[in-house]
């Protein structure tokens, strides 16, 4: 997921990010408006996962929006 894809379906993404990782709270995924590595470093912090596996569920999040 490149950072155009990502502003594009951030907020229904964010949703389901929440959904997958109950910890992660609204300020940690405001940090996204732009700040899109600094957003993976909050996520991988705050829930332990690797970068690897952040952006495939960011990438898994954002198929399931283009399918539905």
């Amino acid at each position: 997921m490149n950072k155009t894809e990502f502003k594009g379906d951030w907020n229904i993404a964010k949703g389901k990010l929440k959904q997958k990782w109950a910890k992660l709270t609204d300020d940690d995924l405001r940090y996204a408006e732009g700040k899109y590595d600094e957003t993976l470093g909050r996520i991988q912090k705050r829930t332990g996962e690797s970068i690897e596996a952040i952006e495939m569920a960011m990438k898994d999040s954002s198929g399931d929006i283009s399918r539905n």
